[in-house]
């Protein structure tokens, strides 16, 4: 179970596992910077960097869900996303949460 919350109605927590975290390095494509150069002087959506970012935030958050799974978590709340520049052409996405092992409440 994945939320931005930082609990699950319904649910509590039973042990807290810690921060775990996911993140991903990508680079543009040429033939998208090119296109992204042309669409900068008529204006629009560019649609092949918001396709990278879109796959980047995916893998990140998949490599942090692993990290839970690894820590035995069944949950992550709290989940945030940041993004940095890495060097020119090039960006890092991460994804980071609490880890948690919750059951239903009343069980």
């Amino acid at each position: 179970m994945l939320t931005n919350l930082d609990h699950l109605p319904g649910w509590r927590i039973r042990e807290h596992k810690g921060l775990v975290q996911g993140s991903t390095v990508q680079s543009k494509h040429i033939g998208r910077d090119i296109f992204a150069g042309l669409k900068n002087i008529v204006g629009g959506e560019l649609k092949g960097y918001t396709e990278l970012l879109e796959e980047a935030r995916n893998e990140a958050l998949r490599r942090m869900m692993e990290q839970a799974k690894t820590a035995g978590a069944n949950a992550v709340l709290n989940i945030r996303f940041a993004t940095s520049t890495i060097t020119p052409g090039a960006a890092e996405i991460l994804a980071y949460g609490t880890a948690v092992i919750v059951e239903q409440e009343g069980v």
